[in-house]
């Protein structure tokens, strides 16, 4: 892994400030429906999914769509936050669009 690398994964772990049991959690919620509770583990949004694998991986074992993924969700998170990701209220639906990624706008920075 070289520096770029491993800074966009620290910058990845910063914007994604949801653990793996919060995202998983959070997705089986918003995916409650009779057809989807035969599978929880397929629940919420496809970029959700994939933010849900990559917690759950290591450094090591991270490939190039991992890292394209990565960046998508640094992008989307500071398209709709300010820089500095300090916690901010905001409409309902822009709060669980981002938790869909694994971003809490309430949750402060760390």
């Amino acid at each position: 892994m070289d520096s770029r690398d491993e800074e966009l994964w620290e910058e990845f772990h910063r914007v994604v400030n949801m653990t793996s049991r919060e995202l998983s959690e959070w997705l089986r919620t918003q995916s409650a429906t009779p057809e989807d509770e035969e599978y929880p583990d397929q629940a919420g949004s496809h970029l959700g999914q994939r933010v849900l694998e990559i917690l759950g991986k290591r450094k090591t074992d991270l490939g190039d769509d991992d890292f394209n993924v990565m960046r998508r969700v640094i992008d989307r998170v500071y398209g709709q936050r300010r820089d500095d990701l300090e916690s901010t209220a905001g409409e309902a639906h822009w709060r669980h669009r981002l938790m869909s990624i694994g971003h809490d706008p309430l949750k402060p920075a760390t």
